[in-house]
């Protein structure tokens, strides 16, 4: 059996997934992208073979994704985020058809056919608000672990209204706000309730149908998950495998390669 393999080099973490030819994952791995970007990418391929106890000879072939797919320099071809996040996506649930792309830099709304190929999309524009680096903000200005930020934005009564749509002016509003007597928790139910909207308004510039998949490393944040299935009317699918949903899309692209590279073979034993 041959094993397809993708790396998803993003703006904070490094996500690589290795899946069988059923297109089940049998190792993954997950770790800061940090200044070496070329290094990042190896050091995660390696780790998701060591959890799959494989060995690199045994994976067929490997697709580079994310901002940093073309640091993937074992791999054997690129295809962009976007492609794989709705791959991926609709791998994960076949009723996709709209894809929310939450990461580190930037936002995408991605709407999707039932085979998970890219009808439309569009990112922010604005700045990083509205992204897993707007979150960073808040977690630096009030000294809250990110895992945290949703649990205690969940205990908010009353959200604060966060104007600003630029990261870079966030910890000043928050650090303003926090000096004016307002709660935390319903600072940063503002900061969730201010991303969601941003987030909503891209949803709807490509027009939302369900189903709806949150994907990236915010889909980790429960407080995110609550503001965007309030924002949208439906309940957003999300899953344990959502932050590997780029790297999952693009191990996909990959065993498409390796299944086609056997098709003529099949073919002519078949004519004979």
């Amino acid at each position: 059996m041959a094993y397809a393999a993708g790396v998803d080099v993003g703006s904070t973490q490094t996500k690589a997934v290795i899946i069988d030819e059923a297109g089940r994952i049998v190792g993954r791995s997950l770790m800061d992208t940090g200044a070496n970007v070329t290094r990042a990418a190896e050091t995660a391929f390696q780790e998701a073979l060591r959890d799959a106890d494989l060995l690199e000879e045994e994976v067929g072939f490997i697709v580079g994704t994310g901002y940093g797919r073309y640091k993937v320099t074992f791999g054997n071809t690129q295809v962009t985020e976007i492609s794989c996040h709705g791959r991926g996506a609709v791998h994960m649930f076949p009723g996709t058809r709209t894809v929310v792309d939450m990461g580190g830099q930037d936002t995408k709304a991605i709407r999707v056919s039932e085979t998970g190929e890219i009808l439309d999309f569009c990112m922010n524009d604005k700045c990083a608000a509205g992204t897993g680096r707007f979150l960073g903000a808040a977690s630096a200005a009030l000294d809250i672990p990110l895992d945290e930020l949703g649990p205690t934005a969940l205990r908010g009564q009353r959200a604060v209204k966060i104007s600003t749509t630029c990261t870079v002016f966030a910890e000043s509003e928050i650090l303003s706000w926090l000096g004016k007597g307002k709660k935390i928790e319903d600072i940063l139910l503002g900061v969730h309730e201010s991303i969601g909207a941003r987030s909503a308004g891209l949803l709807r510039r490509v027009g939302v149908e369900s189903e709806v998949t949150f994907t990236g490393g915010v889909a980790r944040n429960v407080a995110m998950i609550e503001t965007l299935n309030e924002r949208l009317g439906v309940a957003v699918n999300v899953s344990e495998e959502s932050h590997f949903m780029g790297a999952m899309g693009a191990a996909l692209f990959a065993l498409d390669h390796i299944l086609a590279s056997r098709a003529p073979a099949s073919s002519m034993e078949h004519t004979s």
